[in-house]
């Protein structure tokens, strides 16, 4: 589901991230081959001296289909970013992405929160925070980083996803899914 990111996936994830429902929504955009190389150099540099961590998804095939990447990490806190490609819209790939991603964040390394920060005017990312459990709407609890990304005007909304929800969830599910396969 996930990998590291890597030079050869760049033409076929530049071609996706090059679709009108996409590429508004990607943070690094790149308007050519060329330019989504450079950055996806600058991506790798930057995870080997530890300022962002990032991923390629892929499909069962393993075919590069998005990435998903936490940026601006400072004091164990970072922003999630994350785009999949046009066709793999709705076939839950996000969310297993997400699932793997945090998985490696809070058990592979110390991060204490991921932040989002979503577009106002962006209802599906926004539907596709709210289907996840264990995410919080992060405007009032964290004013700060609210402040922070909203500093001209109010255009994003933050949701916060804590490694203790995180894990508390994960502890749930693990002991939901332990009582169903009991036998009484």
């Amino acid at each position: 589901m996930l990998k590291k990111r890597d030079l050869h996936e760049v033409p076929v994830l530049f071609e996706l991230m090059s679709h009108p429902d996409v590429f508004p929504y990607v943070r690094h955009k790149a308007t050519t081959s060329d330019e989504f190389y450079f950055i996806t150099k600058k991506t790798i540099e930057a995870e080997e001296i530890g300022d962002l961590i990032s991923r390629t998804i892929v499909d069962e095939y393993q075919q590069p289909i998005g990435t998903i990447n936490l940026f601006d990490i400072e004091q164990n806190h970072g922003f999630l970013a994350t785009w999949i490609g046009q066709p793999y819209f709705g076939k839950g790939y996000n969310r297993l992405a997400k699932e793997q991603f945090f998985d490696e964040l809070f058990y592979d390394y110390e991060i204490e929160t991921i932040f989002m920060k979503v577009r106002k005017t962006n209802i599906r990312s926004t539907k596709a925070v709210l289907k996840l459990p264990y995410v919080a709407l992060g405007n009032t609890i964290y004013p700060e980083v609210y402040q922070k990304v909203n500093q001209q005007e109010e255009i994003y909304d933050i949701f916060a996803i804590s490694r203790e929800h995180y894990l508390s969830y994960q502890q749930f599910t693990s002991l939901e899914a332990n009582a169903d396969h009991e036998v009484v």
